[in-house]
């Protein structure tokens, strides 16, 4: 499957619906006294719809991206009306205001940190005015990367939010073009923690997991290593993938019930795996893992608030 007009059409409307769709939420809030809580719109005035606060940031990245690869779609013009109107400075101050709040230093850490970083990326790459309104809001997650990275003694090696691996692959992503510095702390740090992985088990996937814990540890090592050295790292860490070795990796999962939303997140790991696998270079298992996700972007909230957005890494690779 192609990222066609027609796909991306649909996939602009998916995320221009439930961008602004403030309920059902999930807040990420800490109350710091009996009356510190507000509606998500009031505590985030651009980030209070699609369920949640970093699933709204990936929406919009999802949006500028489409954008920016099909600038004559039919949803173009909202797309730019949209931005123009949540990507201002005195919005991001309220966005900016939230994260100043006692107890609000693991605010989204570490997942909508680095989707914030990819989103300011990619409004970086449009219209001036967007990425000049977000970058205050990247540099204050880029300073929680710079000061929580050291301090993190040990990767987290889940499947899902809380993966070390898969903010860092979006965060340096962000920071080879923005903050040097913190893209060589990234590089640091992965070389830490996985410098030295050999064999992976493949223990995976885990029952609410919408990330491969092993293909995102290497989609990151494959960043921050020279080629000849990835090669090498690559090969002893799945040391037997000619074997279709370990055999969960190779195998799409299975989703049983897609309107609960833990269940749902396995069409995401589908998604996530083609992503990849692909860029990994094994396009045929990219396009089995894609073709049992793709299907399944839209059509019950729980899944639809979010999972294009991994379809579109699939897609574009």
């Amino acid at each position: 499957m192609r990222l066609t007009p027609d796909l991306a059409s649909r996939i602009a409307n998916i995320a221009l619906a439930h961008t602004v769709r403030e309920f059902p939420h999930k807040l990420d809030h800490v109350w710091n006294g009996a009356g510190d809580g507000t509606r998500p719109s009031a505590q985030h005035p651009i980030f209070y719809g699609s369920f949640d606060w970093h699933s709204c940031v990936h929406g919009y990245w999802l949006l500028l991206r489409l954008l920016r690869l099909f600038p004559d779609l039919p949803e173009a013009p909202a797309i730019r009306a949209r931005a123009d109107d949540v990507f201002t400075a005195a919005k991001v101050a309220g966005e900016l205001a939230y994260l100043a709040r006692p107890n609000s230093g693991g605010f989204e850490r570490p997942y909508g940190w680095a989707w914030l970083l990819a989103l300011h990326g990619e409004a970086a790459l449009h219209d001036a005015a967007w990425g000049a309104a977000l970058e205050p809001l990247a540099r204050a997650f880029a300073a929680r990367f710079t000061a929580f990275l050291p301090v993190q003694t040990y990767a987290i090696r889940n499947g899902s939010h809380a993966n070390t691996a898969f903010a860092l692959v979006l965060a340096h992503d962000w920071a080879a073009e923005h903050d040097a510095p913190l893209a060589a702390l990234i590089s640091r740090r992965a070389r830490d923690w996985y410098g030295t992985d050999r064999d992976a088990q493949g223990w995976e996937p885990g029952g609410d997991d919408f990330l491969s814990p092993v293909l995102t540890e290497a989609l990151l090592m494959q960043r921050v290593l020279p080629a000849a050295d990835f090669a090498v790292w690559y090969s002893a860490f799945l040391p037997r993938l000619a074997q279709h070795q370990p055999p969960a990796l190779f195998t799409p999962a299975t989703v049983s019930d897609r309107s609960d939303g833990k269940i749902a997140h396995l069409d995401g790991l589908n998604l996530s795996r083609a992503w990849a696998w692909k860029a990994l270079g094994h396009g045929d298992l990219a396009q089995i893992h894609l073709d049992a996700g793709l299907p399944h972007i839209a059509g019950d909230y729980a899944g639809e608030h979010w999972l294009a957005t991994y379809a579109m890494l699939a897609l574009e690779g």
